[in-house]
């Protein structure tokens, strides 16, 4: 196996202290600030771990014949993690209940809320909200996170193909489908009638169950199996999506969320994924 550390403050002094303390000579540093080691027996870990905590750093083993080709799928959640917003939060700022739908959404990522039930609820709290408000989010408030677009331009230039899934909504993933060329979205659908937001949704709520079948519907598609996709995610809606995938990515996400995943980014930007290999 092959440990992978990356983060903003790994210098070379700092390895070569880590790699003096535990033993191991084979190294080297494909990137700056980060580094892959072979060889780390087992029994290293917890100095790895503790090493890591202190100087805000990502470790993940990964098997050394993996490479970025293996994988012809990268799917991805949306919000607070493709993107660094919640976007029903910002909307909801529109209509003066951010507050209120910014706790049930942190709830609802959390896992300790149905999230069918928790959308329906924020969902209903936007009614009569102008439809403006979606470009003004979309225009002012949403950006990319950290390494999203170079970890894109890396993946499309490998022919990996991209599936933005999310439990938000489709003004946003038609969006960004057609301004950063991803080839799949699938997202929730506002009720929009006269210019104003119903407080509804139209058709099947993008739950965990539905972002699973997504990712299987977009393999059977394209000729793919699920062991060379990648589910990069940060709530618990992602969990089942991150299951089924080849390799599992907690992007700066709940614990619940990490707890299950392959591995776990808490400083990385997206473009950590491309440094696993």
């Amino acid at each position: 196996m092959k440990l992978v550390l990356q983060g903003p403050s790994l210098e070379p002094t700092l390895i070569a202290s880590l790699i003096s303390g535990i033993n191991v000579t084979n190294y080297h540093q494909p990137r700056q600030n980060v580094w892959h080691i072979n060889g780390v027996p087992e029994d290293q870990y917890d100095i790895i771990a503790s090493f890591a905590n202190e100087n805000k750093a990502d470790f993940a083993l990964i098997n050394t014949s993996q490479k970025l080709s293996d994988y012809k799928l990268v799917a991805m959640d949306m919000d607070s993690t493709f993107i660094q917003i919640e976007c029903i939060d910002e909307i909801a700022d529109y209509c003066g209940v951010k507050e209120q739908v910014a706790a049930i959404t942190a709830a609802s990522m959390r896992g300790e809320l149905d999230f069918n039930e928790s959308l329906l609820q924020r969902v209903a709290l936007l009614e009569g909200l102008e439809e403006s408000a979606l470009q003004a989010v979309y225009d002012e408030r949403l950006k990319l996170s950290t390494g999203a677009e170079e970890m894109l331009q890396a993946l499309q230039k490998a022919n990996i193909k991209t599936l933005l899934v999310s439990g938000g909504f489709t003004f946003f993933t038609d969006r960004l489908k057609q301004k950063y060329h991803l080839d799949f979205t699938r997202a929730n659908e506002l009720e929009i009638v006269d210019g104003k937001l119903t407080g509804r949704i139209i058709g099947e709520i993008v739950n965990a169950e539905v972002k699973a079948r997504t990712l299987i519907d977009c393999c059977n598609k394209s000729g793919i199996s699920l062991t060379e996709t990648i589910a990069i995610g940060d709530g618990a809606n992602d969990l089942k999506m991150m299951a089924l995938a080849g390799l599992s990515v907690a992007h700066h996400a709940k614990p619940k969320v990490k707890q299950h995943a392959k591995v776990a980014f808490d400083y990385s930007g997206m473009d950590g994924v491309l440094n696993l290999f």
